[in-house]
């Protein structure tokens, strides 16, 4: 039997010990608090795009986050909104600044799709992780060799050093979960689905359910299988909602598809995505039942 190459996770710098806003976090705070100040005068999207000789999605995209805000701009906004306290346009200033930063995963740009890279940057600075899979143990529950096996499916052309640098960043992802201070509250969903099909040899499946049995014993994860005799529910595809401890920021949804991922922000749409979560985690077995389903599936195997 060929044996899986050995994956060594390096230590990112700085190291993740504590949970502290990323760069697309604070973007997105710097973009929530222009809003703010925006609707506060009463000025549309379109009066900012005036100020800044730009358009009505480049203030959108300001607002959502999507990307950093230079100084100047900063500076023609808040003159804009008759923001007049130094102290006020320090913050904001440096906040947006701080937000400049390059997060630990732009060193691995190769290996991280551009439709994903919003999503890990929230990742990282969740307070709530909820996810729903139907196709394959979630990402940040993944041994080094399911995940290796998992980058195999998604490219048969991709090199050998691809596919470790692609399950690097899925290990380094991982490691939030282990933070002594500041872990996220993870709530994994799983359909049964995903644990009983093959993935990788029957020694990289049997390593991925003893993986996830050990990781249901912290208090801060829960992981839930969803049954086959659950029968018919509404997820049609995978789910994440993250939940952030910053008030100022909504819950973060991400709907991962073959090829890109949606990220629905209308209130009804992400609300609709919020009931079939709580029905999905009605629905599964359990959590005090999840260990001995796990083992039930691993001594089939």
């Amino acid at each position: 039997m060929q044996q899986n190459p050995i994956i060594t996770i390096p230590s990112p710098s700085p190291s993740p010990e504590v949970r502290e806003p990323g760069p697309t976090a604070l973007r997105m705070l710097v973009g929530a608090r222009l809003r703010r100040l925006r609707e506060a005068r009463g000025l549309t999207r379109e009066d900012a795009a005036g100020a800044l000789r730009s358009s009505h999605s480049k203030i959108s995209r300001l607002e959502l986050g999507r990307h950093g805000c230079k100084r100047r701009d900063l500076n023609d906004l808040l003159d804009l909104y008759r923001v007049q306290d130094p102290a006020e346009r320090a913050a904001l200033l440096a906040l947006a600044e701080q937000a400049r930063a390059p997060g630990w995963w732009q060193a691995y740009g190769d290996a991280v799709p551009a439709w994903f890279e919003p999503y890990l940057g929230m990742e990282q600075s969740a307070a709530v992780i909820r996810t729903y899979e139907v196709q394959f143990v979630p990402g940040l529950l993944q041994t080094p060799g399911y995940a290796r096996a998992v980058a195999l499916l998604e490219s048969d052309v991709a090199t050998e050093e691809e596919i470790r640098r692609r399950v690097m960043v899925r290990m380094l992802r991982s490691r939030i979960l282990t933070r002594r201070v500041g872990a996220p509250k993870l709530w994994a969903v799983i359909d049964e689905g995903a644990l009983r099909r093959p993935v990788g040899d029957t020694a990289v499946m049997r390593a991925q359910l003893d993986h996830l049995i050990a990781l249901s014993a912290p208090a801060h994860v829960n992981v839930q299988v969803l049954p086959f005799a659950a029968g018919g529910h509404p997820a049609a595809g995978p789910i994440s909602i993250l939940r952030f401890a910053e008030d100022e920021l909504p819950d973060m949804i991400y709907l991962e598809q073959l090829s890109h991922a949606r990220y629905p922000v209308n209130d009804a749409e992400r609300a609709r995505y919020q009931t079939v979560m709580d029905r999905l985690v009605v629905e599964a077995a359990p959590p005090a039942e999840t260990v001995a389903f796990l083992r039930r599936i691993r001594d089939s195997l």
